[in-house]
């Protein structure tokens, strides 16, 4: 469910010169809500929110339900208060991505093998290759939103550019269920018509930055020198990005494959809480989950990174690189207590253990972790330490294995309980 910001004015004929067209932009419309309503008829015209319980937070919301004013990440009881007779669903993702893969196997891979799928509803395709059979990019537009609708009783908007940028740009504002175009000559006005936000990647913080120097909308953008940008937004590589991006202008391909940058896990507390122990707990258990992900994947991870959402829904995120590579919550659980402690202004260096921390500052309303700078078990190499070469010595002379070894071979054990009986048969203690 995106939130980006959308003009009446852009939803309009731009033009039919298709040359260079070749980047479509496909956005499903209310996904989640729209495939409740598909399996549901007699929802069909109500709005339907997707996020149930006290805790939660919307997820999805269709377009009769956000005429009230409701939208995505907000808190399914404001929800209930801004629309009293919605009709509220549970989260559903098996489903969602069941139906997301047959979208995709049985449309859009009919097309072309140049796609690129960001998201279980949102997709970036290149149909250069398929023009021979298809005569213009529009054409194949029109053919895969009508195959969706008719196959899956969902709908679908599409925007068709010269660059992935305007692309989604123009699916965006094309919605809900429609098509837009933007030929190469107009894309930078286009895009310079737009709000701050229209841009995808300029959040709250860096609109305020940027509205300090006086710019208000991507025409303003537009008129700074990479120069000035850099000075305002703190940053020459995102200064450069912002430049072009005002332009209409982006150099990244459609990447049919891409790498999994991180594997995370969070949960949401019934009530908020101070209490650092529960907060441990959880982070403890989120580790557990994504260790043994890691090991099912055959990956390991260098960087942790610990995300907070506190009890006025704002979060922070930080993150810390190892010096090794792991795949084994006894290795991440430590890394996220000491960043935990660093999150909270708490001095203490028993990171590594938990310790006795005094209740925390602020409330924590979901708390959560992942691991990213993945890398291929069988291909990550690992320099030992001193004190790794030490015990491995002391080990060998004991007719023992290492900690760390023992350490793995302990969670591998519960890996295997888990397969048999179920992925709550055995919890980690650390």
């Amino acid at each position: 469910m995106s939130n980006a910001p959308r003009l009446a004015a852009a939803k309009r004929d731009w033009g039919h010169d298709e040359t260079g067209c070749t980047v479509l932009h496909i956005d499903m419309d209310a996904f989640y809500a729209s495939l409740e309503v598909a399996r549901h008829p007699e929802l069909r015209g109500r709005p339907v929110i997707i996020g149930t319980g006290p805790r939660s937070v919307v997820s999805a919301a269709s377009y009769e339900a956000r005429r009230y004013g409701i939208n995505s990440a907000m808190p399914s009881a404001r929800a209930r208060q801004l629309c009293p007779d919605g009709v509220f669903l549970p989260v559903d993702m098996r489903y969602y991505r069941m139906m997301s893969h047959r979208i995709v196997d049985e449309v859009f891979s009919r097309v072309t093998d140049r796609f690129e799928q960001v998201s279980v509803d949102e997709a970036y395709m290149d149909v250069s290759g398929a023009l021979l059979a298809w005569g213009r990019p529009s054409a194949i537009g029109a053919w895969m939103r009508q195959e969706v609708s008719a196959r899956f009783h969902v709908t679908c908007s599409v925007g068709i550019a010269t660059n992935k940028l305007v692309a989604k740009m123009a699916s965006t504002n094309a919605k809900p269920d429609g098509m837009l175009l933007i030929p190469r000559a107009r894309q930078a006005e286009f895009v310079q018509m737009m709000p701050l936000r229209g841009i995808p990647g300029i959040g709250p913080s860096l609109e305020r930055r940027l509205a300090a120097w006086g710019v208000r909308s991507v025409a303003d953008l537009a008129a700074l020198d990479e120069a000035t940008l850099a000075q305002a937004c703190g940053s020459a590589k995102a200064a450069h990005g912002l430049y072009l991006a005002s332009r209409g202008l982006d150099s990244r391909e459609v990447t049919p494959y891409t790498p999994e940058k991180s594997v995370g896990a969070e949960r949401t507390f019934v009530t908020d809480t101070r209490d650092a122990r529960q907060v441990m707990d959880l982070l403890r258990r989120c580790c557990d989950e994504v260790a043994s992900s890691l090991r099912r994947r055959g990956l390991t991870a260098r960087t942790v990174t610990v995300k907070l959402r506190f009890a006025d829904l704002s979060y922070r995120t930080m993150s810390h690189t190892m010096e090794r590579p792991t795949d084994t919550a006894s290795a991440l659980y430590p890394q996220t207590v000491m960043l935990l402690r660093r999150m909270m202004g708490i001095p203490d260096e028993r990171a590594a253990t938990g310790g006795d921390m005094p209740r925390l500052p602020f409330e924590i309303r979901l708390a959560g972790m992942s691991a990213s700078g993945l890398a291929q078990k069988s291909g990550s190499s690992v320099q030992p330490t001193l004190d790794d070469v030490l015990e491995e010595s002391a080990a060998q002379s004991a007719g023992t294995g290492t900690r760390s070894a023992r350490q793995r071979g302990a969670e591998q054990a519960l890996d295997a309980v888990r397969r048999k009986y179920g992925n709550n048969a055995a919890r980690l203690g650390l």
